[in-house]
């Protein structure tokens, strides 16, 4: 077990709980640092998911940072769509999983350092069917996207609530539960497609873990703002990496 990989699962899980992107950086961690193949490492980082977003949950909720009016319909459709976002990724190859992490990655980043957030009221307020519906929508692509790739719901959801308008804070205290939902169903696929190290996932949930605690605590006593362009760096350059990688660039 490397002290490098415990170090970068800490800083994964710190991430996580302070602006609920910070988990898709574990499966590069994973190959680097662990010597997994990227669908092994997909499958293991998204099965310690799971662990952190019942923490992560846990802390927004003793705060009252959790609306469960919009968490509810994104947490359906992520549990609808994780298992088959798993059976997809059975069936790409790693060149192709490579570049789809890359682009989900860099997406994040870019969003993380430029929010498309809309001024005022969140998109359908005062129309709770049709938000219901558009949150429904959100949650069945970050859970498909969370099985297809590893990466976690909060990769996808964040961005796009913030961009329809939801507050920022909900959106992170939602994402935590989206995170449960959506890593088990991804990894329910999983189980039946993939392959999770559970050697590795064990002492990297911990190390999360204990990240997620200090995260929550510093998404609610300080200003994010260089929290998130430090976020958005590692991202662009992370998935500027996996790119070059996948491509046979270097």
């Amino acid at each position: 077990m490397s002290i490098v990989l415990l170090l970068a699962a800490f800083g994964v899980g710190a991430l996580i709980g302070a602006v609920g992107i910070g988990g898709l950086l574990l499966i590069p961690a994973l190959t680097a640092f662990g010597h997994l193949g990227i669908h092994e490492a997909m499958a293991t980082a998204l099965f310690t998911f799971l662990f952190t977003g019942i923490a992560g949950t846990w802390h927004f909720q003793r705060r009252g940072s959790i609306d469960w009016r919009i968490t509810v319909p994104v947490c359906v459709g992520a549990l609808l769509f994780g298992f088959s976002g798993a059976w997809a990724n059975a069936r790409l190859d790693t060149t192709a999983l490579q570049l789809i992490l890359a682009g989900v990655i860099v997406f994040a980043g870019i969003y993380t350092v430029r929010p498309l957030g809309r001024d005022g009221r969140a998109a359908f307020a005062g129309r709770t069917g049709a938000q219901r519906v558009l949150l429904l929508g959100i949650g069945s692509i970050a859970g498909f996207g969370s099985g297809l790739t590893g990466v976690g719901g909060p990769a996808l959801s964040v961005p796009l609530m913030v961009l329809f308008g939801f507050p920022a804070l909900q959106t992170i205290g939602a994402s935590q539960a989206i995170q449960i939902v959506a890593a088990a169903s991804g990894t329910l696929g999983n189980l039946q497609y993939g392959s999770i190290d559970t050697t590795l996932a064990l002492p990297v949930t911990a190390a999360e873990l204990a990240g997620v605690w200090l995260g929550a605590r510093i998404a609610h006593a300080v200003d994010a703002g260089n929290l998130r362009r430090f976020v958005a760096v590692l991202c662009i350059a992370t998935g500027a990496g996996l790119f070059v990688q996948a491509l046979g660039l270097a």
